[in-house]
């Protein structure tokens, strides 16, 4: 049985365990995890399968990454822990919450719904599959093919974090984007109405995001009664890269009054 790749930060018997995006790596939230572990968490990034350092495959959807999560919480022996996932994660989280909740305190879901969306990382994801790195040199040279697909460049700076070193002189992507391609469906699709988790579970939005809007919350609420909901001013999706320190904040506050 393969497991994910997880970095592990501290000692403590309280487990916050984190789950990245779409496109997205564990190491891309080693800041917040080293803050957590100041307030008494052990963390734990883990990698999704087809991201980072964790194994590829062709099966791809939430109910086998809901049982990668839970091989994962089996080998680590946890009892129990505190589960936060960031979009494409947060979905994650919602379906292992709703097959396992006897293992799970509360959750906290980082600017996703369960609603459905429109599918839209086709241009990124031609973008990343239009790197050919037999030609490719440098991390310059991938990055200006990719600004043709990605104009933006603090999405652009996110995504060349998945670029590494093969070997000298010899670029690779820890992405496979092959699979990715054919899963954006998967990815966008809605939680299945009969999952119901009666756990308290932070819903929190980017103010300049519209993955939550207003009336998203009474179809969260119906899955997840429990379900608190805050903003987080000045970012959008990635609002915990954008406004980090109210997004630890609130967190930190809606954890403090929930035990």
């Amino acid at each position: 049985m393969s497991q994910l790749h997880a970095q592990v930060f501290g000692e403590h018997s309280r487990h916050l365990i984190i789950l990245h995006g779409f496109l997205g790596m564990g190491d891309n939230w080693k800041t917040h995890a080293k803050r957590w572990v100041e307030e008494g968490w052990t963390v734990h990034l883990l990698d999704q399968r087809n991201h980072g350092r964790s194994f590829w495959s062709d099966i791809f959807d939430y109910p086998v990454l809901a049982e990668d999560l839970r091989n994962y919480i089996k080998a680590s022996a946890i009892e129990n822990c505190t589960l936060l996932g960031h979009s494409m994660g947060g979905k994650t989280i919602m379906h292992y919450a709703g097959k396992y909740p006897d293992t799970v305190d509360r959750l906290i879901v980082a600017d996703m719904g369960v609603k459905g969306y429109v599918p839209h990382h086709h241009d990124i994801l031609n973008g990343l599959a239009s790197l050919d790195f037999n030609r490719i040199e440098t991390r310059k040279e991938a990055e200006v093919q990719l600004q043709a697909y990605v104009p933006d460049f603090g999405t652009r700076q996110f995504l060349m974090k998945n670029l590494y070193w093969k070997e000298k002189g010899v670029l690779g992507l820890r992405l496979n984007i092959a699979v990715l391609k054919q899963a954006v469906e998967t990815v966008v699709q809605a939680l299945p109405d009969h999952i119901m988790v009666d756990l308290p579970t932070l819903f929190l939005k980017g103010a300049e995001s519209d993955y939550i809007v207003e009336g998203d919350q009474a179809g969260i609420v119906k899955q997840f009664p429990k379900a608190s909901f805050a903003t987080i001013e000045k970012a959008g999706h990635w609002l915990h890269a954008e406004n980090p320190e109210d997004f630890r904040n609130t967190i930190h506050d809606w954890l403090e009054k929930a035990q």
